[in-house]
């Protein structure tokens, strides 16, 4: 039974569940509309942190879904494009570098999940979220760490998430070719710290990450 408050889950058990065994277990509990949760880009030294919120209808699976970071980029594109034209309704937040800095990572990708969520429409009754961290809103949720495996929504999320933050570095490589954010979007790559070492950081990069700074600094 799906409780209406906020609850995490790690049980292995459910690694052998079908991807939509969360969203099945919220609609026999009530609810109708289940939005997965998740993100791309806590890690990398550059670029915005971006979350999306997926809502899909009842009974709506594929099987080719799955944890973004599994699928190689052409089969995200692909997966994008089938998510955008079948989900009920989707919700992208985005937060930039320099909040990132002035508040933490963590924060920042919170805030960024919360704006995903609240540009949903109709608005979910219930959150499944990747992770361990709830989102500061009245809406309940269930945190799944590894969700993005477990849940036909998050993993959903995760490909829209991780497609839409990769087409904004390629959009800032125009700017900064010297960087090649193309190519390694903002992970700290042997190849993105020899740049960040050779020509200093740009405005896309987060002076709180230990990378950009030890590579900076005297």
């Amino acid at each position: 039974m799906v409780a209406s408050r906020r609850e995490q889950l790690t049980f292995r058990h459910f690694l052998h569940q079908p991807m939509d065994f969360f969203e099945g277990r919220c609609y026999r509990a009530g609810f109708r509309n289940i939005a997965g949760i998740d993100e791309a880009g806590r890690g990398p030294l550059a670029g915005p942190v971006v979350a999306a919120a997926v809502i899909f209808s009842r009974g709506w699976t594929d099987e080719g879904i799955t944890d973004s970071k599994r699928l190689p980029p052409q089969k995200r594109e692909e997966l994008y494009d089938k998510i955008l034209s079948s989900a009920q309704s989707i919700g992208i937040g985005v937060v930039d570098q320099g909040e990132i800095d002035r508040t933490n990572i963590l924060q920042a990708t919170l805030k960024a999940m919360e704006m995903a969520v609240l540009q949903l429409s109709p608005l979910p009754d219930y959150l499944l979220v990747d992770g361990i961290h709830g989102i500061s809103i009245q809406i309940p949720q269930l945190l799944i760490k590894r969700g993005d495996t477990l849940s036909i929504s998050i993993a959903a999320a995760s490909i829209v998430a991780k497609v839409t933050r990769d087409r904004i570095m390629i959009e800032h490589h125009e700017r900064y070719p010297r960087y090649n954010f193309a190519k390694h979007k903002g992970y700290g790559t042997r190849e993105h710290l020899e740049a960040i070492r050779q020509f200093g950081y740009c405005e896309l990069h987060r002076l709180t990450f230990r990378g950009v700074k030890t590579q900076t600094e005297p």
